[in-house]
């Protein structure tokens, strides 16, 4: 049962902020100091007061652990390129404030802090007000010529920004009989509280801020939701590191980014956001098979792989990648025959999938200092590719295609050892096929 904490007309005219403040400081896990009062200092756990089964989707999912304290990747290059994401004023070798942080760490970027412990709000990354105060998504590129990433490319609202499907309140507030302005109406002690409406409230106990509501879906049901962090980026050198939006601008798919990585069940948004480090995402990005036959004393094989996305796979960081294991073994299930001993980048490069990112001299490179974009075979948006294998057929009763996805370079791995958690950087199977002969 819900109950409805009716607010004294004397808090009619308090602002939103101070209300929220005011929350917040009675508040056992969260700072106590002045600068509180402003929308993007609510942590996700006010939210998960009401929104319990979003919460948990949120929780788990790379938004809420995209800061460097969360996310052993992008951990491991800030404080190789910027620094402590403990230390407040840290900045990058150019001696400004990091750009990064304006995806990673948005609610942190728009007070300029690099201490990103100092507030609940900071450490969630991208958290639910992050994404619910985007108001107008203006584009990554700047007038000057630069890119405008993050926080940059978009104006932002003190107001939570809606989807449309449950953000409209007006007519109820019209029609509402012996209601109030917000559409209480009087004696139904049975409704349940929506902060959304524009007062604060009691819930299961807790005190919730006023956090009123408007509806905007075309910033929160389109692609503008998600291109100003993942349309793209260049290093200083001005090389493409990550050009997903690019790529899906080029395939003239119809569909847009949340019907894929935020499909609606049930009326319900999915908020794990799946992406590069979900496997159930990965194992459903491709269509993966093999058909073989036996010619004389050999086995021909043809691999398919066929991208279902409208956008490269893969696709983001330039260093994910893709490889392809093929073995075939006797009848004790012994290895008779194989495409590669180990990784495949050396011995069999039509079955290392990805990008190559060179110096001046045209030699492999890491992203900081790319000076150009080298060899590019991943798949396309959409792209069906076939791989042929000519196998020795003596001995062979089985033939085994595996499909791995790589969050980084073999190169990467080795340089950062222990830095990264091995079940981070170890592959991940997405798919297999199997032939009997």
């Amino acid at each position: 049962m819900f109950a409805i904490k009716r607010v004294p007309n004397v808090l009619s005219g308090i602002s939103t902020g101070l209300l929220a403040f005011l929350f917040l400081a009675n508040s056992a896990s969260a700072n106590t100091k002045t600068d509180e009062e402003s929308i993007h200092h609510i942590s996700a756990t006010v939210c998960k007061t009401c929104h319990k089964e979003t919460y948990k989707q949120w929780k788990g999912s790379m938004h809420a652990n995209s800061t460097a304290f969360k996310d052993p990747i992008h951990g491991a290059f800030y404080r190789k390129v910027v620094g402590d994401p403990g230390k407040e004023g840290v900045k990058m070798k150019n001696g400004k404030y990091p750009v990064c942080l304006q995806c990673h760490a948005p609610n942190a970027a728009k007070d300029k802090v690099t201490k990103l412990d100092s507030k609940p709000a900071y450490q969630e990354g991208v958290n639910c007000i992050a994404c619910h105060t985007l108001k107008t998504f203006k584009g990554i590129k700047g007038k000057d010529g630069k890119l405008n990433l993050g926080l940059k490319a978009y104006e932002y609202s003190d107001k939570i920004q809606g989807t449309g499907r449950n953000s409209n309140h007006k007519l109820s507030a019209l029609t509402a009989t012996g209601g109030d302005e917000f559409g209480f109406a009087g004696g139904d002690e049975d409704q349940k509280p929506n902060p959304h409406l524009g007062k604060p409230v009691t819930m299961d106990g807790k005190d919730i801020p006023a956090l009123p509501m408007e509806s905007n879906p075309k910033q929160l049901r389109t692609s503008n939701a998600c291109m100003g962090c993942h349309d793209k980026r260049n290093n200083s050198h001005g090389v493409p590191l990550c050009a997903t939006g690019d790529e899906y601008m080029a395939s003239n798919a119809k569909t847009d980014c949340l019907s894929c990585h935020m499909p609606t069940t049930g009326g319900r948004s999915d908020h794990s956001m799946g992406g590069g480090h979900s496997l159930s995402m990965l194992q459903r990005s491709v269509v993966f098979y093999m058909e073989s036959k036996k010619v004389g004393d050999s086995i021909e094989s043809v691999i398919t792989m066929e991208n279902k996305q409208p956008h490269t796979m893969p696709t983001g960081a330039p260093f994910r990648n893709l490889h392809l294991k093929v073995t075939a073994y006797d009848k004790s299930g012994n290895v008779v025959w194989e495409n590669a001993k180990g990784h495949p980048g050396k011995t069999d490069k039509q079955a290392y999938l990805r990008l190559v990112l060179v110096d001046d001299k045209g030699k492999p490179t890491a992203p900081p200092t790319a000076k150009a974009q080298g060899e590019d075979n991943r798949l396309k948006a959409f792209e069906k590719r076939e791989l042929n294998y000519n196998i020795p057929a003596k001995d062979v009763v089985l033939v085994r295609a595996e499909l791995y996805y790589n969050l980084l370079w073999p190169g990467l791995v080795k340089k950062f050892g222990n830095k990264i958690p091995k079940d981070v950087t170890a592959p991940k199977l997405i798919s297999t096929s199997e032939n009997s002969l």
